[in-house]
């Protein structure tokens, strides 16, 4: 049992300066997310409090790019970000921002305690400054030579092309990005907070007292504590923040990491008038979801900061996860190389809970790990669909066809040891998972609910009903071994419900559905009981909790990654974090790899007419053609429903690949490709003949 009286959630505030990604979520939204609604079936008090964090460095050269205000843009991707987490069921229970006038005013009034209390450094050191715009310059407002790789535009902290850490001194010929002016050095004075005060307190509260913590979270603590800790700058020159609450100090504000996350704080005070209860009182468990680029502001800094200050609860434990990695390569969204999540919610419509269960299955808990659309759709099928989905789906149309539709009786004079072993199994999984849930083994934990309904399935296989019930007109007593068998099944598939709940909240209120309860079943005090359903209660006919991905949504995704790449080499400039190539400036696409004559020669191209046209049904994407060749009329499946409506192109003639090896697309079998062309603007064309041809016609 807990020894808290209350628990505090925070996940990691996101830049809002462009969209959310499958790593931020892989991250710690998700974990976050799972252990939160795990500890809500617990029926603890618990908050969970998320935001935007909308000041810094990425805000302003976004808006600068875009000709637009700070303000403008944080609204834009605010709104994105927020949306986004909110359709894949990540549950906070308050989601706010850090340009709300509430946080201001708290950041402020932390800085001015700390200020008063003496505990700044004021330092005056010399900057970057931009005498055109009179601007002093971050980093990223200067671009020069890398003196690496001679890449002409490396920011002022890293290049882009080669990887390298910079500094602006480094850079060869440097200019400003707001005029292109060569930037010149100004004094400018700041109030840095002393982190070596602080280095023997953290080693025994971090190295002694948190013993417990992930490897990987621990160790970096112990590589920075180790190093030594100095002073860190705590304002920053810029128009856009929190201003610095002390007389003079116009165009100063304060370091993002400073007060990003305060953040919680003031999020947590718009949410509720005993804020203090959850900050400031010593049986709070206060834990930060992060990812490991936040481990030292969450575990040094921060925590350092609280300390300083007085009268803050300290985190418990900062379960930060590694990275997700897309196809074999780190995500970058200067390069436009991640899975954005808007975007596959457009893609995959009501597939959320197949994400979420990918994502915490393959999770970067220990290392960094690789999602591949391979193994989405390997596991979505082999997992989900054949493993969980089918178990459940079987229990429910035998006692439809078996048992008239009600949860049948349990006979105890015909249970065998198979069926009071899988009942004992409900507690069991239930122990290991909850075990696993509370010391932030996610991908553990979501195999054991996989797990118990593979023993269900085994337990079904062996059990054979169906063929039971072959037998009932010589044996009706045998009606018994049917029942019994179903009804360990029904309530395996009740204990599923619950068990998967904190992971795939979607498809539990599908089985809530589908058993005819409420909510209040998905309490944690119900799991690994096998009373949950009453003898003699109808149940609602099955329905498909998960569907299968089918191959070409694989390739069109695959497809699309690498079309909107975005290559560093091209020395063109690159779009900041979150965002895609700008419609009509793509590059064209790079020649792929030389092939032989011999290698084009296999293609067989016909000339063909489109004689009629059709939507795919529930395929946004798709038109089922029918292509006169003639010598033959064939269907093929065509990906261009975006771009074409049907009635557009009967009648057009088009080029067809005919020796294509056919393959199933949404159950259709298609015997063709139809070539296209995609100009800058991503809009497709056919390649088609400037005069009529015979159908049938080669090409050559």
């Amino acid at each position: 049992m807990s020894n808290f009286k209350r628990y505090l959630v925070t996940a990691a505030l996101p830049y809002a300066n462009g969209p959310v990604h499958i790593g931020h979520l892989a991250g710690c939204y998700l974990p976050a997310d799972i252990y939160v609604r795990y500890q809500r079936a617990q029926k603890r008090d618990i908050k969970f409090i998320g935001g935007s964090d909308e000041h810094g460095v990425p805000i302003t050269i976004r808006a600068m790019k875009e000709g637009v205000s700070p303000q403008q843009i944080v609204d834009k991707y605010h709104a994105q970000i927020k949306e986004s987490f909110d359709q894949m069921g990540i549950s906070f229970d308050i989601y706010s921002r850090t340009s709300n006038q509430v946080h201001h005013e708290t950041a402020a009034a932390f800085f001015k305690k700390l200020y008063d209390d003496g505990l700044f450094e004021e330092k005056e050191t010399e900057q970057y400054y931009d005498e055109k715009t009179n601007t002093f310059l971050a980093d990223r407002y200067i671009t020069g030579t890398c003196p690496v790789c001679a890449n002409p535009n490396a920011y002022g902290d890293q290049c882009e092309k080669c990887g390298s850490s910079l500094s602006p001194e480094q850079l060869i010929n440097p200019r400003s990005t707001l005029s292109d002016a060569v930037p010149v050095k100004r004094k400018t004075k700041h109030w840095y907070f002393p982190l070596q005060n602080y280095e023997d307190w953290l080693k025994g509260w971090i190295l002694e007292g948190h013993t417990e913590w992930k490897n990987n979270v621990y160790g970096q603590c112990k590589s920075w504590l180790d190093s030594g800790l100095q002073s860190r700058a705590m304002t920053r020159d810029s128009s856009w923040g929190v201003k610095v609450p002390l007389p003079d100090t116009e165009g100063k504000v304060l370091y993002v990491w400073f007060d990003a996350p305060i953040g919680y704080i003031s999020a947590t005070k718009e949410l509720t008038e005993k804020w203090d209860d959850y900050w400031c009182k010593d049986d709070t468990k206060l834990v930060h979801f992060i990812g490991k680029d936040n481990i030292v502001f969450h575990c040094i800094i921060f925590p350092a900061m609280l300390k300083a200050h007085g009268g803050f609860v300290l985190p418990d434990n900062v379960p930060a996860n590694e990275f997700l990695n897309i196809e074999g390569e780190k995500v970058s969204t200067s390069r436009n190389w991640a899975v954005w999540v808007h975007e596959y919610i457009k893609d995959f419509p009501g597939c959320e809970d197949m994400l979420r269960y990918v994502l915490c299955s393959n999770a970067p808990e220990t290392k960094d790990n690789d999602f591949t659309w391979k193994d989405f759709q390997t596991r979505v099928k082999g997992e989900l669909v054949d493993i969980f989905g089918n178990f459940v789906n079987r229990a429910f149309v035998l006692m439809h066809k078996l048992c008239g539709g009600k949860v049948p009786a349990l006979h105890a004079d015909v249970l065998d040891d198979a069926g009071k072993n899988l009942l004992a199994e409900f507690e069991v999984t239930k122990t290991k998972v909850e075990e696993h849930l509370e010391n932030f083994k996610f991908r553990d934990a979501l195999f054991e609910v996989i797990d118990l309904s593979r023993k269900g399935n085994k337990y079904m296989q062996e059990k054979e009903p169906w063929m039971v019930a072959r037998t009932l007109a010589e044996n009706p007593d045998n009606q018994k071994l049917i029942d019994n068998c179903l009804h360990i099944c029904l309530q395996l598939t009740a204990n599923l419900a619950i068990l998967i709940n904190p992971f795939l909240p979607g498809t539990a209120q599908k089985m809530l559905h589908m058993m005819k309860v409420v909510d209040k079943m998905l309490e944690w005090e119900n799991a690994g009981k096998t009373k949950l359903l009453s003898v003699g209660y109808s149940l609602r006919a099955p329905e498909l909790l998960f569907r299968k991905i089918e191959d070409a949504e694989i390739e069109a995704q695959i497809a699309k990654l690498k079309a909107g790449l975005v290559k560093p080499e091209t020395g063109a400039q690159q779009p900041e974090a979150g965002s895609q190539q700008p419609e009509n400036t793509a590059a064209p696409k790079a020649v792929k790899e030389q092939i032989q004559y011999d290698d084009f020669a296999k293609l067989d191209l016909r000339v063909g007419t489109i004689v009629a046209a059709e939507k795919v049904p529930k395929a946004d994407k798709l038109l089922k053609l029918q292509v006169d060749l003639g010598f033959e009329t064939r269907t093929i499946v065509s990906g261009i429903a975006e771009h074409f409506k049907p009635e557009e192109i009967t009648g057009k003639q088009v080029v067809v690949v005919a020796n294509l090896a056919p393959r199933k697309m949404r159950g259709i079998e298609s015997n063709g490709m139809i070539l296209m062309a995609e100009d800058k603007t991503g809009k497709l064309h056919f390649i088609n003949p400037v005069d009529a041809i015979d159908n049938g016609s080669s090409v050559s």
